[in-house]
């Protein structure tokens, strides 16, 4: 098993968890203020944790994917590209497992759960871990690894069914807009991917495919401030109680892990009533706006002192149908707190390979390369339509691979 941090040198050379917390913040400059629990669980890794342990593998709150021994003590590997500080484990098992009645868990790399002895037995039932005879079992540490499920780097981004055809330098620049403002809309057509290039650019800028850190939902007409941030709800017995939204338990989320980003996705956000929605988070979705010192009272708070901010890790993405005719109306609202990315059709080399890949001939992908251009040159023209009602290139990517032939 390895962690990251590769800036920061042979851990056995540290004589104590200042000197490492030091580094962090000399060479990790943008990350936590404190890197208090980073520099804790470089020292645990390194200096606490010993062989005969249990290191049990989770992913994101509640999904454990299995346990195995530690069999060696630290070590570093230079030849590594990443996670360079290692040990030996002898994995017992892998697979899929979720703890439903497990409070939500942090999001810390590496944690030592073994002061937590009720929650380590519901992890050994929920996960079958069993223990050598020979060892004695008062000495075993017990470990949580948050594992990454996959890096991702930025060639990475074109993966999966549906394409978002963008050049190498139009994925940076999206990149870039996103870390500068912190909200973007993507807007373009149907079809061109809007929704799927959202979760690759959280994904990239995660640099990992982590969808624990990403909550995804769709706008409405119907949509409100009740829905997203907070109100009151009736309950069984016929009295109501104030029930939190799901943007605001996002953000609660993310203020607890500030070492990790976390992306909310809205689909459609031109669809719902953007100043009802948002209320009084208007003003702090802006990227100057965020952190507990712009913190304000909530609608429905009921103490002055029980404030809500929305923390610097959460990024939104939206995305805009520009078919759609609602755009206009919320257009100018967002502008200021959005940065707008236009997606355009991309019917082009790397559209034509992924029909090939997937085994339609040649000659049909250049019959629909040449019809679809000339339509949306006729769309684009047109008065009473113009680009925002072409037609997109995602519309022909839905074919399984190998049946090109067959259904074309």
């Amino acid at each position: 098993m390895g962690i990251g941090w590769a800036k920061i040198g042979d851990l056995s050379k540290y004589s104590n968890r200042e000197e490492v917390r030091a580094d962090l913040l000399h060479f990790y400059p943008d990350g936590s203020k404190s890197q208090s629990n980073n520099s804790l669980c470089l020292w645990q890794f390194s200096h606490e944790m010993k062989s005969g342990d249990i290191v049990i593998a989770k992913r994101g709150t509640s999904e454990y994917v299995g346990y195995g021994i530690v069999t060696s003590g630290y070590y570093r590997d230079e030849a590594r590209a990443d996670s360079k500080h290692l040990r030996k484990v002898d994995w017992k098992k892998r697979g899929a497992w979720e703890e439903t009645v497990m409070d939500r868990t942090v999001m810390k790399t590496l944690t030592d759960i073994t002061k937590y002895p009720e929650y380590v037995d519901r992890l050994k039932r929920v996960i079958g871990i069993e223990q050598a005879a020979t060892v004695d079992v008062q000495k075993i540490e017990y470990y949580w690894l948050n594992a990454n499920p996959k890096y991702w780097k930025i060639d990475d981004f074109q993966v999966g069914d549906e394409q978002s055809y963008t050049t190498h330098n139009e994925k940076g620049n999206i990149q870039n807009s996103l870390e500068y403002k912190k909200n973007i809309i993507l807007q373009g057509p149907p079809g061109v991917g809007k929704t799927f290039m959202a979760k690759r650019l959280a994904y990239l800028a995660m640099e990992s495919k982590d969808s624990t850190k990403i909550e995804m939902i769709q706008f409405h007409q119907s949509y409100s401030y009740e829905d997203f941030i907070q109100g009151y709800r009736p309950k069984d017995d016929g009295g109501f109680r104030l029930d939190n939204g799901v943007f605001y338990r996002f953000c609660r989320r993310a203020q607890a892990d500030p070492e990790n980003k976390y992306f909310f996705i809205i689909d459609e956000i031109n669809r719902g009533n953007l100043s009802k929605i948002f209320g009084e988070l208007m003003l702090l979705i802006e990227a100057d706006k965020r952190g507990a010192e712009n913190a304000v009272v909530l609608t429905y708070s009921q103490s002055n002192e029980n404030k809500f901010y929305i923390p610097n890790n959460v990024y939104i993405i939206g995305t805009m149908n520009t078919a759609d005719r609602s755009l206009a109306s919320v257009d100018y609202a967002l502008r200021r707190r959005f940065a707008f990315i236009n997606v355009a059709p991309s019917f082009n080399e790397k559209f034509k390979k992924e029909l090939l890949d997937k085994g339609v001939d040649e000659g049909i992908i250049d019959q629909i390369v040449l019809k679809m251009e000339s339509l949306n040159s006729e769309i684009s023209k047109d008065l009473s339509l113009g680009k925002g009602f072409r037609v997109g290139h995602s519309y022909f990517c839905n074919v399984p691979k190998g049946t090109g032939d067959t259904l074309w």
